[in-house]
């Protein structure tokens, strides 16, 4: 694996994990949203990251030729659980009944999705400063 592959595995991660967190903060933020454009309250949204090692790297990687793929977003897809239900009779997107379909954002769920996502973030930090602090150390053996 060549120098400049290990920056773009720990690129990909860095990418992928910020495109988390971002999504994340949205949810949080939208937690309370009763109303959304399409209608109806807000749905809670997930980050779906797979490999990026396609069929033709995979191919060359059967050829004894390593080809690095590092991460990539494949969607962003929205939870289909459930909506709470809560009792408010006076809200104005309350039915017949007084129940509010709230959004199906968990904050401890969000946050521990965010704490992971930070830390994988911090990982891909570390190993792209390591693979920096190698080339340095190899250009210095030159001299």
């Amino acid at each position: 694996m060549s120098f400049l592959e290990s920056l773009n595995i720990s690129g990909s991660g860095l990418t992928a994990q910020r495109l988390r967190m971002d999504v994340i903060s949205e949810n949080i933020a939208n937690q309370d949203a009763t109303r959304t454009e399409e209608g109806g309250p807000y749905r809670r949204k997930m980050v779906v990251l797979s490999s990026a090692n396609n069929f033709k790297n995979m191919m060359l990687q059967n050829i004894n030729e390593y080809v690095a793929g590092g991460v990539e977003v494949t969607e962003i897809a929205d939870d289909q659980s459930e909506f709470k239900l809560v009792y408010n009779p006076e809200h104005p997107d309350a039915d017949e009944s007084g129940y509010v379909s709230m959004p199906n954002v968990d904050t401890l769920k969000e946050t521990v999705d965010m704490m992971e996502a930070y830390r994988a973030y911090q990982a891909n930090v570390t190993a792209l400063n390591t693979v920096k602090q190698m080339a340095v150390k190899a250009l210095e053996i030159g001299r």
